[in-house]
């Protein structure tokens, strides 16, 4: 799942395997920046931005790009082509000096820009989860800006904190005891917060990454788990789906280890 951690990892993988090394040719497949050249520069690194991915280089030029679903990028050794039907969805190609080439495939957002107007693609970003100064305090003053709304949503907002997906803010809720449906005004944002970048920062150096319990199977206490049993307390696992969440995703929750409380408990009936 394209989130903050696997983004990161990502990064740091075409860091080492292609910092340093110089673009003799490059081909771009989309409209707006079909005629630019890449050639003559050299990549000098990878950085994450909350799900967001820039490449740059030493000529004062980003690579932005966004997986979300679909998206990856793949190292082709020297003289490697990519299958017939995987060529297809190519979206862009840096053909390397050594004969290597870092191939952006089903890429839904893609992007050329000056370095210095990077801010255009990642500025509206809220605190990164996984950047060293992340402001915990900014954060939680953006999730809260708007008291009314449920905390899942405000999490997953992109403006408010950068580098969750639906995952990872599920299982955030759920460790945390806190109802999806919640208005994010009665939650203190703060442990939650703290948690988010230490699951986060764990998945990005540890093997399987994106598991939050500690187990081979089930990896995740309610993410996927529709109807079945909860891991802490045996209550079926309850069920959203996105035409009936106000954010669009399918959801899960315990509806015992998460009580709704007093506010209205989300959809008015889970599955």
């Amino acid at each position: 799942m394209a989130e903050g951690d696997s983004i990161a990892r990502l990064a740091a993988r075409l860091h080492e395997r292609s910092a340093g090394a110089p673009i003799v040719r490059s081909d771009v497949r989309h409209p707006r920046f079909a005629l630019v050249d890449l050639a003559g520069q050299t990549i000098t690194g990878w950085h994450p931005r909350g799900k967001h991915l820039l490449m740059r280089t030493d000529a004062g030029v980003t690579v932005h790009s966004h997986l979300r679903m679909s998206g990856r990028w793949s190292v082709l050794g020297a003289g490697k082509r990519l299958p017939r039907t995987v060529a297809a969805d190519l979206r862009i190609a840096l053909h390397l000096g050594d004969g290597r080439t870092l191939a952006g495939i089903g890429l839904p957002v893609l992007a050329v820009l000056a370095t210095r107007d990077e801010h255009r693609v990642v500025g509206h970003l809220g605190p990164d989860l996984l950047g060293e100064t992340f402001d915990a305090s900014a954060a939680a003053a953006r999730l809260q800006a708007s008291a009314e709304r449920a905390v899942l949503p405000a999490l997953l907002d992109q403006r408010c904190v950068a580098g969750l997906g639906n995952m990872w803010a599920q299982e955030l809720l759920f460790l945390g005891h806190v109802n999806p449906w919640r208005p994010v005004g009665e939650v203190d944002p703060l442990p939650l917060l703290d948690r988010a970048r230490t699951l986060l920062r764990n998945a990005v150096t540890s093997n399987p990454g994106q598991n939050t319990t500690g187990r081979a199977r089930p990896p995740h206490w309610v993410y996927g788990r529709k109807g079945r049993p909860c891991l802490r307390c045996t209550t079926s696992v309850a069920f959203a789906p996105p035409e009936r969440t106000p954010h669009g995703r399918e959801t899960w929750w315990c509806p015992r280890c998460q009580p709704a409380g007093a506010h209205r408990a989300g959809p008015e009936r889970a599955t």
